[in-house]
């Protein structure tokens, strides 16, 4: 999914960090390769990191692009979890 070029309309305020990061991550690198963007910089500083040997690095990208593992959803203790329902009965007329 490409980034918003400009913020969505009707947009919350707390997304107005997320819209001008990813403004400033497709606007032209400085200094870097004719058509370099920050966010091309970035990625293959990440990648590179990895490469090196950095463990979180290594994990960003798995979880980047094989998303992140499913958590397991368990009770107290890692035990079973227990799920308890009641069903109401309303008379309308009441």
């Amino acid at each position: 999914m490409a980034a918003r070029k400009t913020p969505a309309k009707g947009s919350k305020s707390d997304k107005r960090w997320r819209d001008a990061l990813a403004l400033a991550c497709l606007r032209p690198a400085d200094g870097g390769k004719k058509g370099e963007r920050w966010l091309d910089r970035i990625a293959m500083t990440v990648v590179k990191a990895a490469a090196d040997g950095d463990i979180q690095a290594a994990k960003e990208i798995g979880d980047r692009l094989d998303g992140k593992p499913a958590q397991a959803v368990v009770g107290a203790d890692g035990g079973v979890l227990r799920l308890i329902a009641e069903v109401v009965i309303v008379d309308p007329k009441d």
